[in-house]
C-alpha cells in the first residue's frame, strides 16, 4: 500500500495519482503511525498540518523506517522532515529539500501558505516564500527583471506573514520606483510564477510510483528506541 500525504501543494493530486498510490490529506501527528499499522509499504510526505494540531512527529517517521517502510519527503513539511531524518533513512526529493539539507533554508515558514479547506480542494490562497524566490530567480535569469528589483521584491516578501503573502501585497510593500506599474508587475509575477513546491511534489509522486510495493527488511544497527512519550502515542486509541 503506497500512501502520499498531500493537499495544497498539489490540489489535483487524486486525479494525478490514479491507481499508483492513495492520496491522504495533509498529515498531522499520529497519521504516519496509523498508516504503518494499516500496512503501508511506501509513504510520501508532502503537506502537513501544524497550526492547530500537533505536526508529524519525527519519531513516527523513525518507527516507519524501522519497520521497513520507505519514507519520502518533498516540497513542504515533507522537505523539512526529510532534511531532519535523512541520516536515518528518509529520502528527500527536490530543490526545496536540497536547500533545507544544505542549510540554505532554515525557517519552516518559508514553505507555509494559506489555503482553502478540504471541502474547497485545498486551493492555495497565498504564495510561499520558496516560490517567490524561485520565480524571481527565473525572471532574473531571463533578464525580465533587474537584480535590484528582484532583491527589493524578495525583501518585501520576507517581511509579510505567510497568511497575507500574495503577489499584490508583496509588490505593494516593495521599495520600487515611484512610477512602477505595480498592478502590472503583480499580474506578471502571478502569471509567470515558478511553483517549486508543486515541481518537487510531482518528483516525489514519480519516486513513490516507481517503488515496488513491499517493505524492506528491518535496518540492522538502527534499533528503534521506544521511549515513554512514544508509548503514549502508540497506546492512544485509534479514531
Amino acid at each position: 500500500m503506497k500512501i502520499v500525504f498531500v493537499g495544497p501543494t498539489v490540489p489535483d493530486a487524486r486525479a494525478l495519482a490514479g491507481a499508483a498510490f492513495a492520496v491522504h490529506p495533509p498529515a498531522m501527528q499520529g497519521d504516519i503511525l496509523r498508516v504503518v499499522r494499516a500496512g503501508a509499504t511506501i509513504i510520501g510526505l508532502v503537506d502537513g498540518n501544524f497550526e492547530h494540531v500537533a505536526p508529524v512527529w519525527h519519531k513516527e517517521i523513525l518507527f516507519a523506517l524501522s519497520q521497513g517502510v520507505q519514507v519520502f519527503g518533498a516540497a513542504s513539511m515533507g522537505a523539512l522532515r526529510a532534511a531532519e531524518c535523512a541520516p536515518f533513512g528518509m529520502v528527500g526529493i527536490g530543490d526545496i529539500y536540497r536547500q533545507y539539507a544544505a542549510g540554505e533554508l532554515a525557517d519552516d515558514s518559508d514553505v507555509a501558505l494559506l489555503h482553502a479547506p478540504a471541502e474547497l480542494g485545498y486551493a492555495p490562497l497565498t504564495v510561499p516564500l520558496v516560490n517567490v524566490r524561485a520565480t524571481l530567480a527565473r525572471l532574473r535569469q531571463g533578464g525580465s527583471i533587474t537584480i535590484a528589483d528582484a532583491m527589493r521584491i524578495e525583501a518585501a516578501a520576507g517581511q509579510i506573514f505567510y497568511k497575507r503573502r500574495t503577489w499584490a501585497a508583496i509588490v505593494a510593500d516593495a521599495e520600487l520606483q515611484a512610477d512602477a506599474d505595480r498592478a502590472a508587475l503583480a499580474a506578471r509575477l502571478h502569471q509567470e510564477m515558478v511553483d517549486q513546491k508543486r515541481i518537487d511534489a510531482l518528483a516525489l509522486f514519480d519516486a513513490v510510483s516507481a517503488q515496488p510495493e513491499e517493505r524492506r527488511g528491518e535496518r540492522p544497527g538502527r534499533a528503534f528506541n521506544s521511549t515513554s512519550m512514544w508509548k503514549v502515542l502508540l497506546n492512544q486509541p485509534e479514531t
